[in-house]
């Protein structure tokens, strides 16, 4: 179902919240993966802000949904959600990745209130979320999982693994979205290594498909709704076409923006951009909405 004019404005407003503080706290801590944390804020967004039946009182609830982070370098974006959502201080922001922090570079689940997986070695989320996602089967519980990838972490053997594992055992309560910015530290993807045709080879592995606009909240929600829908015995995956560094005109879509520091004045036109960016996607909602 599509979102209502209202909802999709209320979720436009936080996820500008969310880039900006993203920004802050990339300046606070004088680097940081930025390019593909603003990638995949809008995912963040609507499952904290929509999907995700989560407590942030009671952060270890066992019927919680789980929500795995596998690009874990995009910890710099996740670390303003959870304290968005109210799991952690505003304050540890401050510190994020310096020296004592509770906030690392890539969130440590036996630090950081709300992380349910340690990542950031890439290829390991996906094979811990069909794990949750199967612990769910075997305890009789209704929780779904859901897990973010990044593109160039598709390179990885263990993510085919774990496809093959999901496919083969059904594990329809998962939903898997793939953070398709086509770039990776290196370079553009399909200079490093050649992953096209992408979606073709997630549905070799007995996966639905659907591609949508990644930094497009409502068709975000409409595939989201789809998954949570699905009869068949095959999961889903949602391939998220999205813009490295979105919404930071000086930085979209450089693979150079992996990981960069914002000095003073970058800052400054960071900030401008972002709330050029928040009314262009303001107007989008406001036409489309219904």
């Amino acid at each position: 179902m599509a979102l209502s004019k209202q909802e999709w404005i209320a979720l436009e407003t936080k996820a500008n919240e969310l880039r900006s503080l993203c920004l802050d706290t990339t300046h606070w801590a004088g680097s940081g993966h930025i390019g593909g944390g603003l990638s995949v804020m809008d995912m963040l967004t609507i499952l904290y802000y929509k999907y995700l039946s989560i407590d942030p009182a009671r952060p270890d609830w066992e019927d919680r949904d789980r929500f795995i982070l596998s690009k874990g370098h995009a910890g710099i974006a996740w670390a303003p959600v959870l304290v968005s959502k109210g799991f952690n201080d505003a304050e540890q922001l401050k510190t994020f990745n310096l020296t004592n922090s509770k906030m690392g570079i890539h969130l440590d689940a036996n630090k950081v209130v709300g992380v349910d997986a340690s990542t950031g070695s890439l290829g390991h989320g996906l094979p811990i979320a069909v794990g949750t996602a199967l612990a769910a089967r075997v305890l009789g519980r209704d929780y779904w999982t859901y897990c973010i990838m990044g593109d160039g972490e598709c390179d990885e053997g263990e993510i085919w693994e774990a496809a093959m594992s999901a496919a083969h055992f059904g594990v329809t309560n998962l939903i898997s979205f793939v953070d398709r910015n086509k770039c990776m530290i290196d370079g553009e993807t399909e200079n490093v290594m050649k992953l096209e045709p992408f979606a073709d080879k997630w549905r070799a592995f007995g996966f639905i498909v659907k591609e949508v606009d990644g930094q497009n909240l409502n068709e975000l929600s409409e595939a989201i709704d789809f998954a949570k829908a699905n009869e068949t015995k095959q999961p889903v995956v949602i391939i998220a076409n999205t813009v490295k560094g979105a919404g930071i005109a000086h930085i979209e879509g450089d693979y150079r923006w992996h990981y960069g520091a914002m000095d003073e004045a970058s800052y400054n036109k960071g900030k401008e951009s972002l709330e050029a960016y928040f009314q262009a996607r303001l107007a989008r909602a406001e036409k489309e909405g219904k």
